[in-house]
């Protein structure tokens, strides 16, 4: 066999591999829309959403509940899982991500101020307040990470040490909030931190669903670079990438796609973690495929913890944060312990 035939049948398998997620993931989508309170069988699913017919209050549960928390555990998904793997590939860490960067511990600190002290970064309406603080603080140290990655002489490993300094940093401000805070509040708060899909509305969606776009088209069109940093930084530079700039465009990128949907459906760990870990180990690293994969395999691992979080006790929905942690935990310890042996 050629090389040319070798490259083809590679390259043939990794779109078999992406189909197959994303079949998956329409089936498990589809499950989703299905489970609830009450059940909606799937051909009642798909006559709404092909033909818009159903029965008494069918259409409206689909089209205005549970289509939009299906789609946004879906966006919430790949833009964590996408986010997740610029970021473990510009940092040369598997167990990287915008969760152990302290984006997500900055933006439940934005959101303790909405609940707790009731203080608004910007003057916005009262509903809104939880989510620009959490957006806004969250952005404040992807920026904070950003211009210390602009410093000379800055590596890949002081990147990641100043990330878990700036989580520690903002959980410990968040636990001041919760030490004065009354008991209604810190419920309030501690079921943000949980994660949850339940307040999801279409305007939510689709400003997740914009910014992923806008995120991944950009991001692709740099695919080659984004490759090309798995290499070391003078190989890179030898190839004509500018690894300081490709570096800092994705922190950027990624940082605005976790603060996104951290801001709305609160903190998910893990997923970042987990979701580029699995894609890397079915495509390598071209970022061609292990991007798209990364979104899929998140996508799929929180739409999955959504139907989990509905099945587990009957009638309840469960934080899907919770169900995340659960998941990912052990495989977090999986990696840490494979990262061990090849040492």
């Amino acid at each position: 066999m050629s090389n040319r035939d070798s490259y083809n049948k590679l390259i043939k398998n990794r779109i078999i591999i992406i189909s197959i997620f994303l079949a998956a993931l329409t089936v498990l989508f589809l499950f989703n829309i299905s489970t609830g309170s009450s059940s909606i069988s799937i051909k009642e699913i798909l006559k709404v959403l092909i033909f818009n017919e159903g029965d008494n209050n069918t259409p409206l549960i689909i089209k205005d509940i549970r289509l939009p928390m299906a789609l946004m555990a879906i966006a919430v998904g790949a833009a964590l899982g996408i986010g997740g793997c610029e970021i473990q590939t510009i940092l040369r860490n598997p167990i990287a991500s915008p969760y152990t960067l302290g984006i997500s511990a900055a933006a439940s600190f934005g959101a303790a101020l909405g609940l707790i002290l009731n203080a608004s970064i910007f003057k916005v309406s009262e509903t809104l307040v939880v989510t620009v603080n959490a957006f806004v603080f969250a952005l404040i140290v992807a920026g904070a990470i950003y211009l210390f990655s602009l410093q000379k002489q800055i590596g890949k490993t002081a990147i990641i040490l100043f990330g878990i300094a700036l989580n520690f940093l903002f959980n410990a401000l968040t636990m001041i909030l919760q030490y004065i805070a009354d008991e209604d509040q810190l419920q309030s708060l501690i079921f943000w931190n949980f994660g949850s899909l339940l307040k999801t509305t279409w305007s939510k969606f689709y400003i997740v669903l914009f910014v992923l776009v806008v995120c991944f088209l950009i991001l692709f069109k740099n695919a080659w670079k984004l490759t090309a940093m798995t290499l070391d930084d003078a190989k890179a530079k030898s190839i004509g990438v500018d690894t300081g700039k490709v570096r800092r465009l994705a922190i950027l990128i990624s940082s605005l796609l976790s603060a996104v949907a951290v801001s709305f459906v609160g903190t998910i760990g893990f997923v970042g973690l987990i979701a580029p870990h699995i894609a890397r180990q079915l495509t390598g690293e071209d970022q061609r495929f292990f991007m798209p994969l990364s979104g899929l395999v998140g996508a799929f691992v929180l739409s999955f913890a959504f139907l989990v979080s509905k099945i587990i006790i009957p009638g309840v929905i469960l934080p899907i944060g919770l169900v995340t942690a659960v998941i990912g935990i052990p495989f977090f310890i999986t990696i840490i312990f494979t990262k061990m042996r090849t040492m």
